[in-house]
């Protein structure tokens, strides 16, 4: 069958050659006029939409924070200010592994384990500081570098280390923004003594982390006032009779936590002004 469409003009046609019929399209049915029309009102209140933002905040009433009058309270899991945490008894729960320093992605740990000794103090031991055979004697975090990640307390396998609610950092002495372990670690709390003290009789360090050590027992007590009046041996031999196993500590005297650690500068965050253990979710989730 021949093709009708041969020497044809097949291109469609333009709105202009066709019947008044079949345009249909809403453009090409509107005036000249209603076009001018609406494109003089969207230029003119173009410029009024664009401050339509603010001017429907200029009246708002502003929600002023009185800081530091009323600081804004923090959320539950706020990573503020790190804390050293302590067992029960008061030893401290930071083994010196340094894993938290290897985990900081900006290198602001400074972490030095030692060895526990229980040589008797008087004979040149230096203490027991945490269960277990090691202990962090000097622990340093550089906050000009700290990025609070939270990268370190998720490594820490002991939970030593947690993070508080506590932020107030900023000083105008670099110096004073690399805080230390005096500063870092936990104040002792109800039922809780300074070390160095021996561990609870018959406990391991594997007693302490499942929480079977609650408090500090009457032997650690007898022990550390002994330690601190600086009783002679007799008196200290008799502790040992009544089963303490404390070694001998003749004329020690009470050491603070961070007694083998270089405290370079004084700094203005006092243990007062440390928060609470309630507040700082030991135990949590970072």
């Amino acid at each position: 069958m021949a093709d009708d469409t041969v020497g044809k003009d097949v291109s469609p046609q333009s709105p202009a050659d066709r019947p008044a019929s079949e345009v249909g399209t809403p453009r090409e049915q509107r005036s000249g006029s209603d076009e001018r029309g609406k494109g003089f009102l969207s230029e003119l209140f173009a410029p009024v939409a664009g401050f339509g933002v603010s001017f429907g905040t200029m009246f708002r009433k502003v929600a002023t924070e009185e800081y530091p009058e009323k600081p804004r309270p923090t959320a539950p899991r706020f990573h503020g200010r790190h804390q050293l945490n302590r067992h029960p008894d008061g030893l401290e729960k930071c083994v010196g592994c340094e894993l938290c320093a290897w985990a900081c992605p900006a290198d602001a740990i400074l972490v030095e384990g030692a060895d526990n000794d229980d040589t008797p103090l008087d004979q040149g031991g230096k203490g027991r500081f945490s269960p277990g055979e090691r202990y962090g004697r000097v622990y340093q975090i550089n906050y000009l570098r700290c990025i609070f990640c939270g990268l370190c307390i998720e490594a820490c396998p002991t939970r030593a280390l947690t993070m508080t609610n506590f932020y107030e950092l900023a000083d105008n002495d670099r110096g004073k923004l690399i805080f230390t372990k005096d500063q870092l670690l936990a104040p002792l709390q109800g039922g809780m003594l300074p070390p160095p003290f021996p561990m609870a009789d018959g406990m391991e360090e594997r007693d302490y982390y499942q929480g079977k050590v609650t408090a500090a027992t009457d032997a650690q007590k007898a022990y550390v006032d002994a330690r601190d009046a600086g009783t002679d041996d007799e008196d200290l031999d008799a502790l040992d009779d009544d089963g303490s196993g404390a070694p001998s500590v003749t004329g020690a005297v009470g050491r603070p936590g961070n007694a083998a650690a270089a405290v370079p500068y004084e700094h203005d965050v006092a243990h007062s002004e440390h928060p609470t253990a309630a507040q700082t979710r030991e135990g949590a989730n970072p």
